[in-house]
């Protein structure tokens, strides 16, 4: 056998694979210890589960609908990982986009549904990526932590989001009946994206997200801009050294992750809702980091990782209404899913970087000829 075949069919190379999907069966296993602890059958609930996610079209459909954000989001985060900055910010660039599209939707009622629609999606991308690049800038200029200024701005966006449900932005049908309920008013029918499914709530922005996928793919894999995006994310001061522009490159890097989070954000107004209301983040900004490390960071591993968390996201509710568990425990068991994927991933890049120390034949992939950047000399680049 070739050492090519070796290294594809190596012990190390078949570990790396499959833990993810063990570190997630790990996290099942303790979660039914904890249902055994509250008298709960576990094989029972977590039957419940599958079959609440995939036993028939209608559990199917909603999985593909809490995949599409999950996937729109973890696009942005493999983005932003790939370009070594980490983006907490996806619930308030959810709701930045959101807000956006929904206040041009309802301020221009009266344009047809074929420009209406990609003007939604324009508009909720430019408010994401806005709310973005802020911390990108941040970081760039002045050294700020990304990390804490993405958490900063998710607050911001919830209290900005709160006052103009309450004020501005709250459904004048809701003031006229006195019940004051923190919504918009709805968005024009022909702002609404069309349903793939009927009597169900799979909509055209599932289709979207799966081009956008392939479309990040070529963007970071071939295209002059993801290969500059990876290689300051591999390592910074070689990019420097080379002449890539680092600082530009961070701040397009969480600028783009979070033009796919208020994407996201559009994408749920138009298709589910048809108006802005609270909790329409959902929590995707945070489990589409997961989905996305779950899919090694690669944007067509995305896919399958954010199909799997949106069936978790929808069994889970099955399976509280079939065994009547509390709900804390089906937070706790996405919770446990998302350490053990996350501590996987962690173990997986640690024994990388051992096999590199050692020389072993498990290395990671070979370095391929130094590429000439147009701004510099050459960068070895790690294919990834």
């Amino acid at each position: 056998m070739s050492a090519g075949l070796r290294k594809l069919f190596s012990v190390d190379r078949l570990i790396d694979v499959l833990l993810p999907s063990v570190a997630v069966l790990a996290a099942m296993l303790i979660g039914a210890l904890v249902l055994v602890a509250l008298n709960v059958d576990p094989l029972e609930a977590y039957q419940a589960l599958v079959k609440g996610a995939l036993g028939n079209v209608n559990g199917i459909t909603q999985t593909l609908t809490k995949a599409t954000p999950l996937l729109l989001v973890g696009l942005g985060i493999c983005i932003a990982f790939r370009g070594g900055v980490i983006n907490i910010g996806g619930e308030g660039q959810i709701i930045m986009g959101a807000i956006s599209a929904t206040a041009v939707a309802l301020a221009l009622p009266d344009l047809p549904g074929w420009l209406l629609v990609p003007l939604l999606m324009v508009t909720g991308a430019l408010a994401g990526a806005i709310w973005g690049g802020i911390p990108g800038l941040l970081k760039a200029k002045v050294g700020v932590n990304e990390i804490l200024s993405t958490v900063m701005m998710n607050q911001i966006a919830f209290q900005g989001m709160n006052y103009l449900l309450r004020g501005p932005m709250l459904d004048p049908a809701q003031i006229a009946a006195g019940t004051n309920i923190p919504q918009s008013a709805a968005l024009p029918p022909q702002a609404w994206l069309p349903r793939l499914v009927p009597r169900s709530l799979l909509h055209a922005g599932a289709i979207f997200a799966l081009i956008l996928a392939v479309v990040t793919y070529f963007l970071l894999w071939r295209t002059t801009i993801g290969y500059r995006i990876r290689a300051v994310g591999l390592n910074p001061h070689a990019s420097r050294y080379a002449g890539i522009p680092v600082s530009r490159y961070v701040v397009l890097s969480l600028t783009l992750s979070g033009a796919f989070a208020g994407l996201a954000g559009a994408v749920e107004v138009t298709g589910i809702h048809h108006r802005m209301i609270e909790g329409l983040s959902g929590g995707y900004g945070f489990s589409g980091i997961v989905a996305a490390l779950f899919g090694k960071l690669h944007p067509l591993g995305a896919i399958p990782a954010s199909v799997l968390f949106g069936a978790l996201l929808v069994g889970a509710d099955k399976m509280q209404r079939t065994v009547q568990v509390p709900s804390a425990l089906i937070i706790a068991l996405q919770g446990l899913v998302v350490l053990f994927v996350v501590a996987s991933d962690i173990y997986i890049r640690r024994r990388s970087r051992r096999r590199v120390d050692t020389g072993g034949d498990a290395a990671p992939e070979p370095v391929t000829p130094p590429v000439t950047s147009p701004a510099g000399p050459a960068v070895e680049e790690v294919v990834g």
